[in-house]
């Protein structure tokens, strides 16, 4: 296995942030991501070696983990149970110390041949100088994003994905909410020796270019309303995510008043029929352009309204 530099991959300093990762990440995964640059091979190569980079890199402790041991990083802990420190290791090396005379007792380090750690891992535990069986190590988990808009969002539907050169199928229940996290089992990267694939997590950014405010299952709008059926009252229609309906306003309304649509929110996540509520808030709209005999009816009802 070849080192990769997933500093370099991300285009960060060693010294970055976990923020600054993170964003690195969606930066770079935009880019490459095979849905923008379809049918290139080389956009596609890039778009794994990111979701390689940021599993890495974004989490904590296999950050440290590489940090030190470089490629081998998932052999850290066999490495310290033997007490193989790299760092000791270069240090020997530069000073031209050689511990190839086979004598290893109390050691933490040593110039094992100017091999890598790979080398020493697989003389230490594997390969005909070793009786043990190979462990079996789980692949990386992969993070990706998937963009919806608040439409999509709002009905189960399925999607094809392109993860890690392969095509899976995900069905997106209705109801998601931006910045949900969901995990795909096993489409993560492969395990070694045998061991199990990692795991998928996406995470979902949905964009609204609706009409509605959405907090949670709630949906919010605001309608506009004549002045003439705001002070005699009547029936209007107004829209929801599943059609129009048709709704009466009492007399007398007033700016800001809001009514509560129950059941015409937004379905609650996997909760098969069950929706929030739409809320509306009422504008009430000042006519302009008035004729002659319209601003004459005014005056003669402003008339009547001051006698009183």
């Amino acid at each position: 296995m070849d080192y990769i530099d997933y500093y370099k991959t991300l285009e960060i300093t060693k010294s970055a942030t976990e923020a600054e990762i993170k964003k690195a990440y969606r930066k770079a995964a935009r880019k490459y991501h095979p849905d923008l640059n379809p049918n290139d091979k080389e956009a596609e190569k890039k778009f794994k070696e990111i979701n390689e980079a940021n599993e890495v890199l974004s989490n904590p402790e296999n950050r440290k983990k590489y940090d030190k041991y470089g490629k081998d990083w998932k052999h850290a802990d066999e490495f310290e149970k033997a007490g193989y420190d790299p760092n000791q290791q270069r240090s020997r090396q530069q000073s031209g110390q050689d511990f190839s005379s086979g004598d290893f007792s109390g050691f933490s380090g040593g110039d094992f041949g100017g091999g890598d750690f790979s080398d020493f891992f697989n003389s230490m535990y594997g390969g005909a100088r070793s009786s043990r069986t190979q462990s079996k190590y789980r692949g990386q988990d992969f993070n990706a994003e998937l963009e919806l808009d608040l439409v999509s969002a709002y009905t189960t539907h399925k999607r094809n994905l392109a993860v890690n050169g392969k095509n899976i199928r995900i069905t997106i229940p209705a109801g998601v909410e931006n910045g949900q996290i969901i995990k795909i089992p096993g489409h993560g990267g492969a395990g070694a020796n045998g061991g199990p694939n990692g795991d998928l997590y996406l995470t979902f950014i949905i964009s609204n270019n609706s009409d509605f405010k959405r907090e949670g299952n709630n949906l919010y709008a605001n309608i506009d309303l004549d002045l003439y059926t705001a002070i005699l009252g009547g029936e209007i229609y107004v829209n929801t995510f599943d059609g129009k309906v048709k709704i009466k306003v009492p007399e007398e309304t007033q700016t800001g008043t809001k009514v509560k649509l129950k059941g015409k929110g937004f379905p609650i996540y996997k909760k098969e029929n069950q929706f929030g509520d739409l809320y509306i808030t009422y504008n009430v709209k000042t006519p302009t352009q008035l004729s002659q005999k319209e601003k004459e009816l005014f005056q003669e009802l402003s008339k009547i309204r001051n006698h009183e």
